[in-house]
């Protein structure tokens, strides 16, 4: 077979390529694991009675806050790992940028705060079921997710589904906030970010498996 004919032979079943494949991939799986998420507290968890009132604070919005961020990094680092050879970009700074004001505002609560009474801040009243609920919510989210990046080209698997996990889990906390009665900053700081480091951490134990091509 010659060169030119083999070339036609492999063209002539080529199809052109959606430019907005990624885009509409995450877009269906955003609003997948947020509505998913939503719904579930709603019907399981119940959304806060006063969340009218609440939603009239600004610290409440600095819950919201937390989560929110997290989620549009985790989904702009996500969206340039799901492509081979794209670095994380700057995604990541407002993820550390969270992270780090979070906890910077953790610091300044709990040094204002009589030392007798720094645990119970902490801790709050739900510590033992709020990472749990958390990590429970991102089940949809994370199979959203994992659905959209395998029908794409990652190559750093383990950070592509670390970043996935992420993005679930913080999805999840955006719903979880529409139950959770803790308005502690201290509070946030440990307990939401340990519920949405599970499937962060799954994501990364399950990426190099799942998201080989």
């Amino acid at each position: 077979m010659k060169t030119d004919d083999l070339i036609t032979m492999l063209a002539s079943g080529a199809t052109p390529v959606d430019r907005h494949a990624l885009a509409k991939r995450f877009c269906i799986a955003v609003l997948v694991g947020l509505a998913t998420s939503t719904v579930l507290v709603m019907l399981i968890l119940g959304v806060r009675s006063d969340l009218s009132t609440v939603a009239a604070t600004p610290i409440f919005w600095a819950k919201i806050a937390l989560p929110l961020c997290l989620m549009i990094g985790a989904l702009s680092v996500v969206m340039r790992l799901a492509r081979p050879g794209v670095t994380p970009g700057s995604g990541k700074l407002l993820i550390f940028a969270a992270v780090a004001a979070v906890w910077m505002g953790a610091i300044y609560v709990l040094t204002g705060t009589a030392p007798d009474e720094r645990v119970a801040i902490m801790l709050g009243k739900t510590w033992r079921v709020c990472a749990l609920n958390i990590a429970f919510l991102s089940v949809p989210g994370f199979i959203a997710v994992f659905w959209a990046l395998r029908g794409l080209a990652p190559t750093r698997l383990r950070l592509t589904g670390a970043c996935g996990g992420l993005l679930a889990g913080a999805m999840a906390t955006l719903a979880y906030c529409l139950h959770c009665p803790e308005m502690e900053v201290p509070f946030w700081g440990t307990w939401y970010l340990l519920g949405m480091l599970v499937p962060t951490a799954m994501g990364a134990l399950l990426g190099q498996r799942w998201l080989r091509w």
